[in-house]
C-alpha cells in the first residue's frame, strides 16, 4: 500500500499537535477521563524533546499529524524510544512500523547497540513485533503503584531490522 503521509523531523510549532496525537491515541486504548488526567504531564510535549532528540512525525499532505516517534541517547550505545504514538483513525495502516524505521535507520546510524523502551501495556504486542523483548517492568511516571513492561531491543552489530509481518491493529 502506497503511504498517504510523509516523514519529517518536528519542529517547535508542533508541539501542541503533538500533544493532542499523543493524548489522543493513548485514550484510545481504552483509558478513561481520570487516568488520562494522571497521564498528561508525562504525555505534554516539551520544547526539549523536539529540540535535544530526534522526533520525527508522520504527516498528510494536508498537514495532519497521524503519528509520531522520539528517540534519545547519551552517545554510550544506548538509547531510548521515548515517544511514539499513532492516530487512533490511522493505526494498522503502517504508520508506527514507518515511524520505527526512521528510528532504527537513525540508531544504525548513531552506532547504538540498544534501544529500550516503557511499554504501555497496549502497545507492547507492536514493540515486540518490531523486535523488542520485554526483560521486566518499571515503575509508570504518571500513576503510583502501576508498572510498564520494560522492553528492549538489540541492535544486531548496530543493525536492528524491521520484520516483514503485516501490521494488523497495532497500537502504538
Amino acid at each position: 500500500m502506497a503511504a498517504d503521509y510523509s516523514i519529517r523531523l518536528a519542529r517547535l510549532s508542533d508541539k501542541d499537535a503533538l500533544t493532542d496525537l499523543s493524548m489522543r491515541s493513548k485514550q484510545s486504548n481504552g483509558y478513561d477521563d481520570a487516568f488520562m488526567a494522571q497521564c498528561a504531564d508525562e504525555l505534554r510535549v516539551l520544547d526539549d524533546w523536539i529540540t535535544g532528540n530526534d522526533f520525527w512525525l508522520a504527516e498528510t499532505a494536508d498537514g495532519q499529524i497521524v503519528g509520531c516517534i522520539r528517540l534519545s541517547s547519551e552517545g554510550d550505545g544506548v538509547g531510548e524510544l521515548e515517544t511514539c504514538f499513532v492516530d487512533p483513525a490511522w493505526k494498522g495502516r503502517g504508520v508506527g512500523k514507518s515511524l520505527f524505521e526512521q528510528l532504527a535507520g537513525k540508531a544504525r546510524a548513531i552506532g547504538l547497540t540498544t534501544v529500550g523502551v516503557d511499554s504501555d501495556p497496549y502497545a507492547e504486542p507492536f514493540y515486540a513485533r518490531m523486535g523488542f523483548r520485554t526483560i521486566g517492568r518499571t515503575p509508570s511516571g504518571s500513576i503510583a503503584g502501576r508498572t510498564l513492561p520494560r522492553m528492549e531491543l538489540t541492535m544486531d552489530g548496530g543493525k536492528a531490522t524491521v520484520p516483514e509481518t503485516k501490521m494488523e491493529t497495532g497500537s502504538q
